[in-house]
């Protein structure tokens, strides 16, 4: 696109290509514009914007009680973008986060159920065996449900946006099912929810952060370097550049579509294991359930954002989980209008996902010349020529 003004010509090209640098720029001027933005709503609300932004701050990633519950939700966060970023690496949208997780969680409690440990909250299970196996599950049932949507993609061409949907749906009433109204998973005092997982099979903390917290750091190492170095990785990213090509060059793109798709369920049922199983203060699946399906979606967010990179994904899935604690905890010390903790997750994400759509745009200021007239004397006859 081409425009020119006052004499100088303003041009918006495409990059050839993009720096790590320009992404982390990108954020940081959407996050600048988001609190300007939101400046106003605050103001609007009676509440000082700098006292508003420094209870979240304070409370999510100072306060002993808040910086906790901002690990474990950034931990829910980072999961499910590697659930989404690993399908997106092969060009297709994983919009079943939602069901994946609940298909974890399920597979999890489906565990301890066969072990007895719904019966008593003290009951002595062997927590070396269970546990293992729980986490087994969780990736497994996740993992598998996922790729459903991955084999029907790659054999019957079904756009995988529609069946990821109409499954979280599956899955969502499913959880109902078993949790509620004498369902094998209610919990032990009829209350419409999960019952409590025992004692023995929690698992062990280290700094007031579950085990879990630890390995969505080293399954971001292990994602960039299964990606980039292997040689799924390289068929993987072919396919996201060209399916086309991909076939051409001999690659399955059923195994690869049913294989993306399969990884990306087995994160997101490690954040259903991780939230429901390993976080202090759940240790079930609580009557909101649902609402932690829609906190899914924020992994997709985190996912776009960090540009499909699994360690940028690490901050920003942070930042959202901060914002998500400290922005409720805000609304209720400063008692402003409910839902004004959502306005600013949702401008905040909006924002930053537009200024990474730009981030591959630059625009060029040129300066222009008006044309001047040279006369030139030859003979009897006078040209005019334009120089520039």
């Amino acid at each position: 696109m081409r425009i020119e003004v006052a004499g100088y010509l303003l041009r918006v090209e495409k990059r050839a290509g993009t720096r790590w640098w320009h992404a982390a720029l990108a954020s940081l001027l959407a996050i600048v514009a988001s609190l300007f933005l939101l400046g106003f709503a605050f103001l609007q609300a009676g509440a000082d914007p700098g006292q508003v932004y420094f209870e979240i701050a304070r409370y999510a990633f100072l306060s002993e009680f808040g910086l906790p519950q901002t690990v474990n939700r950034g931990v829910f966060i980072l999961l499910c973008a590697f659930a989404f970023i690993v399908p997106m690496r092969a060009g297709l949208w994983n919009i079943g986060l939602p069901g994946q997780v609940y298909a974890g969680a399920l597979a999890v409690f489906g565990v301890v159920h066969l072990f007895g440990g719904n019966a008593d909250l003290n009951a002595p299970l062997p927590g070396w065996l269970v546990i293992p196996l729980m986490l087994l599950a969780a990736a497994a049932g996740g993992g598998l449900y996922g790729a459903v949507a991955g084999f029907l993609r790659g054999r019957f061409e079904v756009n995988e946006i529609v069946t990821t949907m109409m499954m979280n749906w599956i899955m969502l009433w499913l959880v109902a099912h078993m949790i509620r109204e004498g369902g094998p998973f209610m919990g032990r005092t009829a209350e419409g929810e999960g019952f409590s997982l025992p004692l023995s099979v929690r698992l062990p903390q280290v700094a007031t952060v579950p085990l879990t917290a630890y390995g969505a750091l080293l399954l971001a190492a292990v994602l960039v370097v299964f990606l980039n170095k292997t040689t799924l990785g390289y068929q993987i990213r072919v396919m996201g550049h060209s399916p086309a090509a991909a076939r051409y060059a001999g690659i399955d793109t059923l195994f690869v579509s049913t294989l993306v798709f399969g990884l990306g369920g087995l994160f997101a049922g490690l954040a259903g294991y991780h939230y429901f199983a390993a976080v202090p203060g759940v240790y079930k699946i609580p009557k909101s359930y649902s609402d932690f399906g829609d906190f899914s979606f924020y992994g997709l967010i985190t996912g776009l954002i960090a540009r499909n990179h699994p360690v940028a994904a690490i901050p920003v899935a942070l930042l959202f989980g901060g914002l998500a604690s400290g922005a409720r905890f805000m609304q209720g010390k400063l008692q402003l209008t409910f839902g004004i903790d959502y306005a600013l997750l949702g401008v905040l994400m909006m924002t930053m996902v537009a200024f990474q759509a730009l981030v591959g745009y630059r625009l060029l200021v040129e300066r222009t010349l008006a044309p001047v007239t040279v006369a030139v004397e030859r003979e009897d006859s006078r040209v005019e020529s334009p120089r520039h």
